[in-house]
This record gives structure tokens, C-alpha cells and sequence, in this order.
């Protein structure tokens, strides 16, 4: 069942998106060379619960983590540790905030110190590709063309896009229906209406589309070990244009 949002509804979720955004945020103060990944895990959970929040991933299907951080050829779902962040590396921090009873989530891929031409454009036109996925979210339009907005303009670049991972609907659940695959064809699938709330999510790789699972069952990880960029908004479908409800404006404050 697909489940559209009420405005009190609405209201509810820009809340918990609100705290999401400001603990993006305080993360995005700590990025540097020589932090551990644990850290950064440990202070967006103090966050969110200072500001009455629970971490949406904490337990989820027994993970044990605040955040998903994903190192380097890591696609999702990486587990925060005492690796110290180095000069070269990326890594994406994936977090969602539940408050009031309704989910937020979103995601973000940093460049640490000294990267690699190639990707920082991979990071840029990934996150170019969730906005031009969100341009596609209005009342009217199919799922499709928000899914070939993504594909179409990544794989112009010669990138790969994954296919096993997706976005989805939220609110009272972390995941709902529809699905919000990375590729499509225009004008096919789901016809969107006025108050689905959907994470929209391109996931992207420098090289194959084909990933892994490693043996702990959650750790995603390109096949060829090239890179890959990772960037989420939670919105929600509007008549003429979609409405974002999280926000990386606390991240590039921090990052100025």
C-alpha cells in the first residue's frame, strides 16, 4: 500500500527532517583528516536525541549504528569504526532522524583532503542527478522520469548506476512504497500524485554498475572497487514542483 501524506502529516516529517539537516550538520563540522568514522557515528546520535529525535537506522533489521558511512568503493551501508578518515578518501554519511512518529532521510558523499580529479566530478554529477531526479517528482508525471532524469545523466558521463539498490517511499515507516529506482524509462511506472513522500537516492560508480555484499551482510561494495558517490533528499511530490524537505545547507555552511 502507498500511503499519501496529510499537510499535518507533512509538517510532521519537515520536523524530523529539520533535526536530520543540523545533524548532517554537526558531522559535517567534524570531516577531516585523523577523525574516526566512530566519531562522527557517536556525535550525530547525541545529536539526534538531544533534540528528542531517535536515530532511524539504530536497530533497524539489527544494525547497530546511527549511520550508514561508506568509504571509497563502499556503495551503502558501511559500518562506522575507529578508521580514521586520510586525504584521498570519500566517504558518504547516510542518516535518518524519527521523530513524532515520522522518518527523514538523507545522505551526503564527502571528499577528504587531496582527491582525485575524477572524483570530485563523480561526486558533483551524482548530486547534480538527485536534483535533476527531484525536478521529475510532480503530480502528474510517472516514477520513470525521475529514474531516467538519474540514469540519463549519469551514464552520459560514462558511470555506472546501480541496479540491486533504490530509493523509496517514507514516513511512518523508514521504507514504504514505491520503490525510486536509479534508472527508468520516461513516462513508465507509479503516476505520481500530490503527497508522496519519497528518499530519492542516486547511487553511482566511477566504474561498473555491478556491486557486492561482503560477508557481514550489509556492506555494499562496487564490484571493480572504484569509487562510488552517494547523495539523498527526502520530498515530497508537489503539483508544479517538488518540495525538499531535508536540507544540505547546514553541511555546506560547515564545509565554507
Amino acid at each position: 500500500m502507498i500511503f499519501y501524506k496529510t499537510e499535518e502529516e507533512i509538517d510532521m516529517m519537515k520536523a524530523s527532517a529539520n533535526v536530520l539537516a543540523q545533524a548532517h550538520g554537526e558531522v559535517a563540522k567534524m570531516i577531516r583528516e585523523g577523525i574516526t568514522t566512530r566519531a562522527l557515528d557517536q556525535r550525530a546520535e547525541e545529536f539526534i536525541r538531544d533534540h528528542g529525535g531517535q536515530p532511524s537506522f539504530k536497530g533497524y533489521n539489527g544494525f547497530e549504528y546511527s549511520l550508514c558511512i561508506s568509504l571509497n568503493s563502499v556503495v551503502v551501508h558501511g559500518f562506522p569504526s575507529d578508521y580514521a578518515l586520510e586525504s584521498g578518501d570519500i566517504v558518504s554519511v547516510d542518516c535518518g532522524v524519527m521523530l513524532n512518529g515520522y522518518h527523514a532521510d538523507s545522505a551526503y558523499t564527502y571528499p577528504i583532503g587531496e582527491v582525485a580529479p575524477e572524483v570530485l566530478q563523480l561526486l558533483a554529477e551524482t548530486k547534480k542527478s538527485l536534483y535533476l531526479g527531484i525536478e521529475q517528482a510532480v503530480a502528474g508525471n510517472r516514477m520513470g522520469d525521475v529514474s531516467y532524469a538519474i540514469q540519463n545523466h549519469v551514464e552520459k558521463q560514462g558511470y555506472g548506476v546501480v541496479r540491486e539498490l533504490v530509493g523509496h517511499g517514507i514516513g511512518q515507516k523508514l521504507h514504504e512504497r514505491p520503490e525510486v529506482p536509479n534508472y527508468g524509462k520516461r513516462g513508465s511506472g507509479l503516476k505520481l500524485q500530490t503527497g508522496l513522500t519519497l528518499a530519492i537516492e542516486p547511487m553511482v560508480n566511477l566504474g561498473t554498475k555491478s556491486v557486492i555484499q561482503e560477508k557481514d551482510g550489509w556492506t555494499i561494495r562496487t564490484k571493480d572497487r572504484k569509487p562510488s558517490a552517494h547523495f539523498e533528499h527526502t520530498i515530497v511530490v508537489r503539483k508544479d514542483k517538488a518540495e525538499i524537505l531535508t536540507s544540505f545547507d547546514y553541511i555546506e555552511k560547515a564545509l565554507q
